[in-house]
């Protein structure tokens, strides 16, 4: 099998992928960025992004990404719209294997897999997920206009996605375990001060349920559980949004050395993007559990660039590569 090599390569896209791209392609290296499932990344299913730097009226998520890449393209760095199904970083150059069959080396890995909607494991939920049951606003609101719908969840995520939603339906229920927010204030008042935000605390939904006839199916409701009073009730409704945070895209290094978080986040070293493995780096939503915006993924994404480039030229020279050493977090 024919072996393509490549100077860096780099797992994932979105605006860290891509702005690694485009430094580490002015810097005069073959580049390859392997797009995977969702080319563009989470933007690519974002509507209006109104906090990128240099749009004043906003861009939308798609038109900012075609940006990203044809800048990347520009300087040389070729998108390889394959998904990585297995690594090898046990020796180098690193080695990575496609869904295709295709093999490809690099003397430097980035990684920005970015991270995915979590969901809740709750009876009812993998039924009908595409049926009223979504993890995905902007892609699925449009189909719930006029219709009183629900989101899960209580922290930004939740309370972007129900502002997103009044724009289609009647009125949007946000329903939290708790009755304190992890959602900034400034997210958690443009949903208070909303005319068509509810609010249901201390409540958990226990499953979602719906009719069936042959192949077609449809969410009809929500049964709850009041986690101060004990009381168990049936919530009519014909659409649930789930947004309760994300999970980091680390499946495919689970069986390599690098080192993670115990949610699975990737660990890097201090203010760089080393990981704990020297020549694999780490951009974006994979390690940044804190923040997850577009701009600091991008900021991260031009680090790991930067990173990888050094550390490259420490090699070529035969200089000390430099020592790493990570700390596992609780």
């Amino acid at each position: 099998m024919e072996t393509n090599k490549h100077n860096v390569i780099i797992i994932g896209s979105g605006p860290a992928g891509f702005t690694a791209a485009l430094y580490a392609s002015r810097a005069g290296m073959d580049v390859a960025i392997f797009e995977g499932t969702l080319p563009g990344g989470q933007l690519m299913i974002t509507t209006e992004v109104e906090n990128y730097p240099g749009f004043e009226h906003g861009v939308m998520g798609p038109e900012l990404m075609d940006a990203f890449r044809k800048q990347a393209h520009r300087f040389g760095a070729h998108s390889v719209y394959e998904e990585v199904v297995d690594v090898d970083f046990s020796s180098r150059p690193f080695r990575i294997t496609t869904d295709r069959g295709t093999e490809h080396t690099g003397d430097a890995v980035i990684i920005s897999t970015g991270a995915s909607a979590k969901l809740l494991g709750t009876k009812g939920e993998n039924e009908y997920m595409g049926y009223g049951v979504s993890a995905c606003a902007t892609c699925d609101g449009f189909f719930f206009r006029g219709q009183d719908i629900v989101v899960i969840g209580g922290g930004d995520t939740a309370m972007e996605e129900a502002t997103y939603l009044t724009r289609f339906a009647s009125s949007v229920t946000v329903i939290h375990r708790r009755e304190e927010f992890r959602a900034s204030k400034i997210m958690l008042d443009r949903a208070q001060q909303n005319p068509k935000i509810k609010f249901l605390l201390n409540t958990v939904v226990t499953e979602f349920y719906g009719s069936k006839e042959g192949d077609l199916k449809k969410l009809t409701g929500l049964k709850l559980y009041n986690t101060l009073t004990n009381e168990e009730s049936d919530m009519p409704i014909s659409g649930a949004f789930i947004a309760i945070g994300h999970q980091p895209n680390t499946k495919l290094f689970a069986d390599t050395d690098i080192a993670m978080d115990t949610v699975g986040y990737i660990l890097t070293e201090g203010k760089t993007t080393y990981t704990s493995i020297p020549g694999v780096f780490a951009c974006g939503d994979v390690q940044d559990s804190s923040y997850r915006q577009a701009i600091t993924a991008a900021g991260s994404g031009c680090m790991a660039a930067i990173d990888a480039e050094r550390w490259i030229e420490t090699q070529v020279h035969h200089k000390a590569e430099p020592t790493i050493e990570l700390e596992q977090q609780p």
